[in-house]
């Protein structure tokens, strides 16, 4: 019985190829077509219809062939915009920016410059990763505010470089805290304070400030003895510092113990160096002794940056 079904099959299979074949072919032959005007259209169809992808093969086609003519800035215009739709927002902010800068008296410059710059805001990525589009991103709609002051888009753009530069903040404290994390308490310090430094309005600057409090002690009590106790002077500073500016804060409580610690350490490193000057073994001791010995990431990225003592 199943080889009487066999020819039918085979029939129904082959007029399935047919029929698949002949769709695409149609497609296929109106792509590799020189009828420019007819592929045009189809484009604009395919494009209204949001089939962007057939849509930007035929743009693709046929930007070259345009180039110089009336209908150029309209098919580079939504050129751009089926990349943009596609997601392909790297080759969309190319595009967009390549019509602002081709068309600059056209009435769609300004939306371009914009779509150019919001195209690197979507690609900048979480806050953990390599922020090179986002700062990228901060350029192209600081650029697009200056070149169109009185447009309609600068609120937005406004609020899309805070969001970005939040994203930077965000980067910038969480990076400090890991130093703290794994036990770089020098690297940490000067992190917690080059945070503060390039974010001074940062909503974590109450965090940051107590957190260095923390990590100034904690870099005295494993600092050699000769150098503790100017160590833990500094974090008695960051604390006090800390307490005026943040009379209530809830950190308040563990920044006065930490200064009762640091203050404890300070009575406690006099005592050994007190000792250490009448015995010279404990002082052979002493200068061999020292836990923090490994150079801080931060500083192998910039040897120029000064490091706290």
């Amino acid at each position: 019985m199943f080889k009487k079904q066999r020819p039918l099959f085979s029939c129904l299979l082959i007029v399935l190829i047919l029929v698949v074949g002949s769709c695409k072919s149609k497609y296929e032959k109106l792509k590799a077509s020189n009828d420019n005007a007819k592929k045009y259209q189809a484009a604009l169809k395919y494009y209204n219809k949001k089939d962007y992808s057939k849509a930007l093969d035929l743009f693709e086609t046929l930007v070259q062939r345009y180039r110089g003519q009336a209908q150029a800035e309209d098919l580079y215009y939504y050129y751009a915009y089926a990349n943009y739709n596609l997601k392909d927002y790297t080759s969309a902010r190319y595009h967009f920016k390549t019509f602002a800068d081709t068309y600059p008296t056209s009435l769609r410059a300004e939306e371009c410059r914009f779509m150019a710059a919001y195209c690197y805001y979507l690609d900048s990525p979480i806050y953990s990763l390599d922020q090179e589009n986002t700062t990228k991103a901060i350029e192209a709609l600081q650029l697009f505010i200056n070149l169109y002051p009185k447009s309609e888009r600068v609120a937005e753009a406004g609020k899309l470089i805070q969001n970005l530069r939040d994203k930077l903040e965000r980067k910038a404290f969480e990076n400090a805290k890991l130093y703290l994390t794994i036990g770089d308490y020098q690297a940490a310090v000067m992190a917690f304070g080059n945070a503060l430094r390039d974010y001074p309005d940062t909503k974590f600057a109450e965090e940051i400030e107590f957190l260095t409090i923390r990590a100034q002690y904690l870099y005295a009590k494993n600092s050699r003895e000769y150098q503790q106790v100017e160590r833990y002077n500094l974090a008695l500073g960051y604390e006090q510092q800390f307490a005026e500016k943040y009379p209530t804060s809830t950190y308040l409580r563990d920044a006065l113990t930490l200064k009762k610690d640091s203050e404890q350490g300070i009575a406690q490193t006099k005592r050994i160096l007190e000792e250490a000057a009448n015995d010279q073994k404990l002082a052979r001791k002493l200068a061999k002794k020292d836990t923090v010995t490994a150079q801080p990431p931060s500083e192998k990225g910039n040897s120029n940056q000064k490091i706290p003592n």
